[in-house]
């Protein structure tokens, strides 16, 4: 469905440009609403390749090595939508007054590009997003300390939340004939 998702944004207006780098961030980092929005164009160091992240709920700074692919939705955003302002903020309105997104808008974003694939989240927006890069690192084989410092977590227990039992791995694992092993 990610995959999904973002193939919406493949369009050339300034809107479909601006989402993808959104969408691409949410989806890859996990990123929560208020550390997307606390983004700042010095977050950026394109010759070190990282993407610094500063955690409202903790108040410390993550690195992040910062993917080809997000790199590259990023440049065509600042190149071709940004408008040219003194606000530092990375992602701002297409219109003026221009200014930082605010939630609303970022839930908007998500919600109406899922519901054009029709997928309805309910009011979780962003944060369907942060379950999907937490579901894919469990499925591939991380552990649960490592995805949760990649989130930025604090607790075990907040992490625990992701782990979702995948029932079909379970069906395979039940239905195999174990009769020659007793």
């Amino acid at each position: 469905d990610v995959l999904r998702l973002l193939a919406t944004t493949e369009g050339d207006r300034p809107v479909d440009k601006r989402d993808r780098a959104v969408l691409m961030l949410l989806a890859v980092y996990g990123l929560r609403c208020g550390e997307l929005r606390g983004l700042q164009l010095d977050d950026i160091d394109w010759e070190q390749e990282t993407l610094r992240v500063r955690r409202p709920k903790t108040g410390r700074t993550h690195a992040y090595p910062l993917s080809r692919g997000v790199g590259q939705a990023i440049v065509l955003y600042l190149q071709d939508v940004r408008p040219p302002r003194p606000d530092r903020t990375l992602f701002l309105t297409l219109l003026a007054p221009f200014r930082p997104l605010d939630p609303r808008l970022l839930n908007k974003i998500v919600r109406d590009r899922l519901r054009g694939l029709g997928i309805v989240t309910g009011r979780r927006g962003p944060h369907a997003l942060r379950h999907a890069a937490a579901q894919h690192l469990l499925d591939q084989g991380m552990a649960m300390k490592v995805i949760g410092d990649f989130l930025g977590h604090r607790s075990p227990s907040s992490t625990s939340v992701y782990a979702k039992v995948n029932l079909n791995a379970l069906r395979e694992v039940a239905s195999f004939d174990l009769e020659g092993l007793t």
